[in-house]
């Protein structure tokens, strides 16, 4: 006898998906271009929501799960829908960084496999005529792997966790009106676990939206393609629009591009399932990008649906060793944003996912690389609205392998760490990278991830993944990547020379690191994708970092590791706290290196944040002699949306502010002016404080926001009493008394006190004290895990 008596889907390479749909471009069909213009899914009548609460039921492993026939789930306890279990009191979180929580014998997981069983009843809505209508079962994502039943017959698998599933689910239904009951089963593991070891909490369920959606049987609009070319005189464009249909209708779809204030500018009927082009020229075309984020909408319709998108018009390409966007060398001011919520995990509402971004702006930063999995598709849509430039990432890493690598070099204490990480990770790509057996499991990983969302302009990059070193399966990606939407440039840190990716990529290396490195591969651009790892007391030396940015022209910018901390808020008794691994008696675990944000784990700002918007600001000021020296950092826009204010700041108060008029100042260029009139005469210690603000409200902050300031020390002949000179003839006088120093003169009245016994030093003047404590000797503080060498992502 042997058990089980089939291989489970969870446990078994060769089945990734059952029954699923074709992927697909994210989008909601509507019934009329009225509504599809709101972009709101809620006004479309061919979307119903199945969020809410579900019957729960979980147990410790598949096999104890209960027969669906025979289960009674009204008895169950209740959930929400979208949700983590271990969020809601069912079993507990575990952290662990690199290292995988269960035995590493790939392709397998263990038997004890967390199991959530879920269970809802639902109804079709009575004006969806399933005669004519598809309806599709989506779920946006579900950790890791799940199958699902309607009504009792199963309907498929899927696996790929923050990827979609969509399912023909017609067949299964009872009619409009009637009760139906949807059964789904959650495996908290699969084999595709063994390439999502990110570094996050292991947490489980349908944590993303689920829903309905009516497709016409015979006119519907089921995926299309927007891609803008935008000639190299950037003074014309092409959107080209593939559209693909089911069904024979003899009618046909009707293409339209309205512009950015929503007037028409052409509108074309193309026979279904091909393709429309809009010619777009002039002062009719303007370009999408971070600092000025220009949208379009595409409007196609067919048998009675109409889907929108909205597009901008950007160029993407290798030009000499750099990346242009619009032409222009840009530099990426980075973070690596994980999905975390204090409370939800990765089930982030959309409020948050927005305040996100929107602090982001507010605080200079423009790019953001999805750590280490596809986003929700919210968060695109909220980039290309606001303005953030996104490296899109596969649900892919791999990273457990490395230990048991390590652990299994001979011979290491003859090694340097760099031999010793080097060898491993050659070893490592041998169990998933480099086999063959697993290519079609990474190639579905890049295709989930550009077809669902190749629609989107604020996506200038994908990328391959994280930290799964390097092998022919990373060659696929690249491969069918590029086929599919050469278009964008693609990333992939692992491929450490380069062989199939578009730019250099590295983490945590030094100012001297970089500058080696672009005089030894000129060939192309490097990206540091993460740095500046932010914990404890990181991020620093972020202004050497930046300044390097900007004098090297083969640096393009990085990324900051990582955004915000993933505390999950605990409660003890009358105590609350945010937790981290170990604090849910998880193991194994790592500890606090959760921990390592520019933002609390509510999401509020801390120290690091105000730092790296200081380091990153788009506008600099220099003092020379009796001159400023005000510098652009844009790449695109002058400096006439900001205002700008002056003002002197002494030891005795602050004066007046001024509102000059800048002069004009065009991007990545400076200007000299002279220092402000008046601002002459200084009897103290003064400085010259100058603000930059937004003339005009923007979709990301107030009229007047701050975006960047300077304070600069103005030239000053006053001095402290310590620098003056002592007169002809005069001496000091040094007593010794009671274990003390005295130490004084006639020609100022000063006087040092230095404790002979303690070794501490005391000062004071005819004003009044100076220094009351003096310097004492100071050789531990207590250690962070930034002083340990760790890096980021767990690269030492």
């Amino acid at each position: 006898m042997s058990f089980p008596k089939s291989q489970p889907d969870w446990n078994n390479l060769d089945v990734l998906h059952r029954n699923t749909l074709q992927p697909r471009a994210h989008f909601f069909p509507y019934t009329s271009e009225e509504k599809a213009l709101t972009f709101d899914r809620n006004q479309s009548d061919l979307y119903k929501s199945l969020n809410g609460t579900w019957k729960f039921r979980h147990d410790e492993s598949p096999f104890e799960a209960p027969d669906w026939e025979s289960a009674s789930p009204l008895s169950w306890n209740n959930i929400n829908v979208p949700g983590m279990w271990q969020l809601q009191g069912f079993s507990r979180p575990l952290y662990t960084n690199v290292n995988y929580p269960f035995p590493v014998d790939p392709p397998y997981v263990p038997f004890l496999n967390e199991t959530g069983s879920y269970w809802r009843q639902f109804s079709v809505p009575t004006e969806w005529d399933t005669q004519f209508q598809q309806i599709r079962l989506r779920f946006e994502g579900v950790d890791s792997a799940f199958h699902v039943w309607v009504n009792n017959v199963q309907v498929g698998y899927s696996q790929g966790s923050r990827n979609p599933s969509e399912f023909d689910i017609s067949a299964y239904l009872k009619p409009p009106g009637s009760s139906n009951e949807i059964a789904v089963r959650v495996y908290e593991l699969c084999d595709g676990s063994y390439i999502e070891r990110q570094d996050q909490w292991l947490l489980s369920g349908i944590f993303r939206d689920v829903y309905l959606v009516a497709f016409s049987r015979t006119a519907a609009v089921t995926d299309f393609f927007a891609a803008p070319i935008i000639d190299q005189s950037l003074a014309n464009a092409i959107l080209k629009v593939s559209v693909t249909t089911q069904g024979e209708v003899a009618g046909p779809v009707i293409v339209k591009l309205r512009s950015p204030v929503g007037t028409v500018i052409g509108t074309q009927s193309i026979p279904h399932s091909s393709t429309a082009k809009f010619e777009v020229a002039g002062n009719a075309l303007k370009l999408w990008s971070a600092e000025d984020p220009v949208l379009y909408t595409l409007l196609i319709s067919s048998g009675g649906c109409v889907v929108s998108q909205r597009i901008g018009f950007r160029r993407i390409e290798q030009s000499s060793s750099n990346f242009h966007v619009n032409g222009q060398p840009i530099i990426l001011y980075g973070v690596n944003r994980h999905e975390h919520h204090h409370l939800h995990g990765r089930a982030v509402p959309y409020e948050d996912m927005q305040a996100d971004l929107v602090l982001m702006k507010k605080c200079n930063i423009n790019a953001i690389r999805c750590a280490h999995q596809p986003n929700d598709p919210q968060i695109y849509e909220l980039c290309d609205e606001l303005g953030l430039y996104v490296i899109a990432e596969a649900d892919l890493e791999a990273h457990g392998f490395d230990p048991v690598e390590r652990t299994s070099i001979k011979d290491k204490h003859m090694m340097t760490g760099m031999e010793i990480q080097e060898t491993s990770f050659k070893r490592a790509a041998r169990w998933t990278s480099d086999n063959p057996d697993w290519e079609d499991a990474y190639l579905d990983r890049a295709v989930q991830l550009v077809e669902r969302f190749k629609n989107y302009s604020s996506i200038i990059f994908w990328s391959l993944g994280n930290e799964a070193f390097y092998g022919r399966n990373h060659a696929s990606m690249y491969r069918w990547i590029k086929n599919r939407d050469p278009s964008r440039l693609v990333h992939y840190e692992g491929d450490r020379e380069g062989v199939t990716t578009d730019v250099y990529s590295a983490m945590y290396y030094s100012i001297d690191d970089l500058k080696k490195h672009v005089s030894e591969k000129t060939d192309r651009p490097l990206i540091l994708c993460e740095y500046g790892h932010a914990m404890g007391n990181g991020p620093g030396g972020l202004e050497d970092y930046v300044a390097t940015f900007r004098s090297e022209p083969l640096l393009q910018g990085a990324f900051i590791w990582e955004w915000c901390n993933h505390g999950l808020l605990k409660r003890e008794g009358k105590t609350l706290y945010h937790a981290y691994g170990g604090d849910f008696n998880d193991h194994p675990n790592d500890g606090d290196f959760v921990l390592d944000g520019m933002v609390w784990s509510d999401h509020t700002d801390n120290p690091g944040l105000t730092e790296y918007k200081k380091a990153i600001e788009p506008v600099s000021v220099r003092i020379g002699g009796h001159e400023l020296e005000i510098k652009s950092h844009y790449h695109f826009k002058d400096l006439t949306h900001l205002s700008a204010s002056w003002r002197l700041v002494k030891e005795s108060g602050k004066t007046d502010l001024f509102d000059p008029e800048l002069p004009e100042i065009k991007p990545d260029r400076s200007v000299r002016i002279d220092v402000p009139v008046g601002f002459e005469e200084k009897t103290e210690d003064t400085w010259l404080e100058i603000s930059f603000r937004l003339k005009h409200a923007t979709a990301w902050a107030e009229e007047g926001h701050e975006v960047a300031w300077s304070q600069l020390p103005l030239f000053n002949e006053h001095s402290l009493p310590l620098c003056h000179t002592l007169e002809p003839g005069a001496s000091l006088t040094i007593v010794e008394k009671q274990g003390r120093l005295f130490i004084s003169t006639t020609s100022f009245q000063t006087l040092f006190t230095f404790d002979l016994v303690r070794g501490t030093l005391q000062w004071s003047h005819e004003k009044g004290p100076i220094i009351t404590k003096g310097p004492e000797l100071g050789l531990f503080r207590a250690l962070t895990q930034n002083d340990a060498g760790f890096g980021g992502d767990g690269e030492d």
